[in-house]
């Protein structure tokens, strides 16, 4: 039984996976940062346009814009006066969706 148990252990990834894993789902479990996710699945976007979208400060929405970079979901560019973002794997809203059925 125990050299059943080391040979799964064996498999699992390591911790540090783990964390990361973890904040990425923590990054998801908003519902405003699950919105933006939906709202850049057809492509880039402007800040602004996701401000009017949601209709939260900007504050907000460049907070969870943040989160969400920092998880590894979206980038963004700088032009002119602007940040546009646009989602790093853009089939990660049908994996959401998957998950969750």
């Amino acid at each position: 039984q125990i050299e059943n148990l080391k040979e799964i252990l064996s498999k699992i990834p390591s911790d540090e996976t783990f964390e990361v894993r973890s904040d990425q789902f923590k990054a998801i479990s908003d519902p405003t940062r699950l919105k933006i996710l939906y709202l850049l699945q057809d492509g880039e976007l402007c800040v602004c346009e996701i401000i009017m979208a949601l209709e939260k400060p900007q504050s907000t929405i460049s907070h969870h814009l943040n989160v969400l970079k920092n998880a590894g979901f979206t980038k963004g560019r700088k032009e002119r006066v602007g940040i546009h973002y646009k989602l790093i794997n853009p089939e990660i809203v049908d994996l959401i969706e998957d998950l969750v059925k």
